[in-house]
Order: C-alpha cells, then sequence, then structure tokens
C-alpha cells in the first residue's frame, strides 16, 4: 500500500515538473516572438527614417510660379527646441532668398519663451526686411501668439490671427520657490558656500534678503522695458494707446485688433491668397527631426532617444508643401 501511495506521489511530482518545463518553454517562445517583432519593428523604423532623409523624398519647387514661403514658429521658444532662433532664423533667410518667393509667411503657434532667443529672431526679421525690401513678411498667429512669440511677430510687416486666437501677454516672469520654513521644522541645515554675496541668488533652500529682490525685480522691469520697446517699434501708430497692452494680458483676437495688437481677422490660407496674392504654400523651414516624427507616428517613445543620437536636433525640410 505503502509503494503503490509512493508511485502515486512520483507520478503527481512528475506531471507536475512535466507541467512546468511546458510553461518554461511555452514563455521562451513566446519571448522569442516578441523579440524577433521588435527587431522588425525596429527595422521599419530605421528604414521609413532613412526614406525621409534620402534625396528625392521631399516636394522639390517646380518653377510653376511665385508662391509663399511659410516658416513655422511652434512650442516654446527656447535654445536646442524646435522653435529656437537658430531653426526660426534658418529658415526665414531661406525664404527671403528664394526668387520664387512672393512673400514671407511666418505662422505662429507658441506661448513664447525665451526672450534672448525672441530677440534674436526680431532682430533678424528687421535685418531681413531691410535687406529685401520688395518682399514683405506677415505673421499669421494660430491657436496662441504670446509672450516671446508675440515679441517674434511684431518685427513683421503684417499681423494677423483668428478671432479666438490669443494674443499679447507682453510681459516678463521669472519664478521661484523658497522652503526655509519647511526645513527648519524638518531640522534640515543647509550648507553652503560661494564666493561673491549674490552667487545664491534666487537658491530656493536660503532667506532671500531684500536687497537681492530689488534687484532681482530691476531684471524682470528692464526686460519688459526692452519687450515693449521692441512692439511699439515695430506696430508703430497701429497700436492703440492703453496701458493695459503690456500689462502681461493676453486678448481674443477679436480684442487685439482692437487694441492694435494685429492689423486683421485671417487664417494663413486665406493671407496667402487674399493678402499676398500667392495661395500656394511652401514650408521652407527646418524641419523636425524626421526620427522623432516617426517615432511619433509608430508610437514608439524610445525612438526618441535614438533619434537625437543619430541625427541631433533638426534637420532641413526640403521645401515640403503646406495646405492652408
Amino acid at each position: 500500500m505503502s509503494e503503490r501511495h509512493g508511485d502515486a506521489s512520483d507520478s503527481r511530482s512528475w506531471q507536475l515538473l512535466e507541467r512546468v518545463l511546458d510553461n518554461i518553454t511555452a514563455e521562451q517562445r513566446r519571448a522569442r516572438r516578441w523579440g524577433i517583432f521588435f527587431k522588425l519593428l525596429t527595422f521599419v523604423y530605421l528604414l521609413g527614417a532613412l526614406a525621409l532623409l534620402l534625396p528625392g523624398s521631399a516636394l522639390k519647387i517646380d518653377g510653376s510660379g511665385p508662391f509663399t514661403a511659410m516658416v513655422r514658429v511652434e512650442g516654446a521658444i527656447a535654445d536646442r527646441e524646435f522653435a529656437s532662433a537658430d531653426n526660426i532664423v534658418k529658415g526665414l533667410r531661406r525664404a527671403f532668398e528664394l526668387p520664387q518667393a512672393k512673400a514671407v509667411m511666418l505662422v505662429i503657434n507658441s506661448p513664447g519663451g525665451s526672450p534672448v532667443q525672441a530677440g534674436y529672431v526680431y532682430q533678424e526679421i528687421r535685418r531681413l526686411r531691410q535687406e529685401h525690401p520688395d518682399k514683405k513678411l506677415y505673421a499669421v498667429i494660430g491657436d496662441v501668439g504670446a509672450s516671446g512669440a508675440y515679441y517674434i511677430a511684431a518685427a513683421a510687416d503684417e499681423i494677423y490671427a483668428d478671432q479666438a486666437s490669443l494674443v499679447g501677454s507682453i510681459g516678463v516672469i521669472s519664478g521661484s520657490f523658497g522652503v526655509t520654513g519647511l526645513m527648519e521644522k524638518l531640522g534640515v541645515e543647509r550648507r553652503l558656500f560661494t564666493s561673491g554675496p549674490n552667487k545664491a541668488l534666487l537658491d530656493p533652500f536660503s532667506p532671500l534678503p531684500p536687497e537681492q529682490a530689488a534687484m532681482w525685480q530691476s531684471v524682470i522691469e528692464q526686460t519688459h522695458r526692452q519687450f515693449v520697446e521692441r512692439v511699439r517699434a515695430g506696430r508703430g501708430e497701429r497700436l492703440q494707446d492703453a496701458p493695459e497692452i503690456f500689462s502681461g494680458m493676453v486678448w481674443a483676437g477679436e480684442t487685439a485688433l482692437e487694441l492694435g495688437l494685429i492689423d486683421g481677422l485671417a487664417s494663413p490660407g486665406q493671407v496667402a491668397r487674399e493678402i499676398i496674392g500667392a495661395e500656394k504654400v511652401i514650408d521652407v523651414g527646418v524641419s523636425r527631426d524626421p526620427f522623432s516624427e516617426l517615432a511619433k507616428k509608430f508610437g514608439v517613445g524610445v525612438g526618441m532617444g535614438l533619434a537625437r543620437s543619430m541625427l541631433g536636433s533638426s534637420g532641413m525640410n526640403e521645401l515640403a508643401p503646406y495646405t492652408p
């Protein structure tokens, strides 16, 4: 009886072991299949990205007549971002130098960003307009053209927006925080060594002396004053005499028109067709990184790191068409 019980126990053990081995084998098969899938996906990803970079992958100008040269300002205006001064200026120079371009249209959808980057673009627009007096530049605001984005737009010959576009925000902001009270409650001691009395300016773990607060406020006001001067220079007499314009408030397109912040209500297509008189619009600006764009389409987040390491910040969009 005991022997039969032992045989049955051994049989169950072997059956259990067989099931475990079967499960391990099945799991290995699934892992191999997923490995093959991801390898194929990576291959397709790289193949598509290579196709975007090959000559002839984008449309060339066919010489059929004049067109509107478009340059985009999208997202935060900052160094190493898509809307960096370097990228925007590259597109603007190209647009002004193309003989077939009847005019240049700056299509803006940005909440702003660095006043330094915006200032670079502003100055370059003024220079290009003087160098090419026969070629006008029109700024067209989409969802939002605020702060540094409006700074750039103010350099254009004319500005247009939708009636619901958010326009303005002519102001400067600098934010920080302080946790000295919290540190005291937690019993945390701050140990900071500097070689100058103002080197730790705005350090959140140190008290903010009144003289440093006053000094930083003066920097903000100086930057705001420069912003206001550039807007006044760009808009001239079209700007209404209303102090609230420079309060940092953002306005809807209709109100912005009343205040003289813009010249009319129109979409990019309307500006190209009805104001410039060249309905064909061609994007001549610096394009987004094609690797990153492909990664977005496939929904592969890991592709972003690969794109940055393989290509850098951006590449030229060889005159890709734009449908307003």
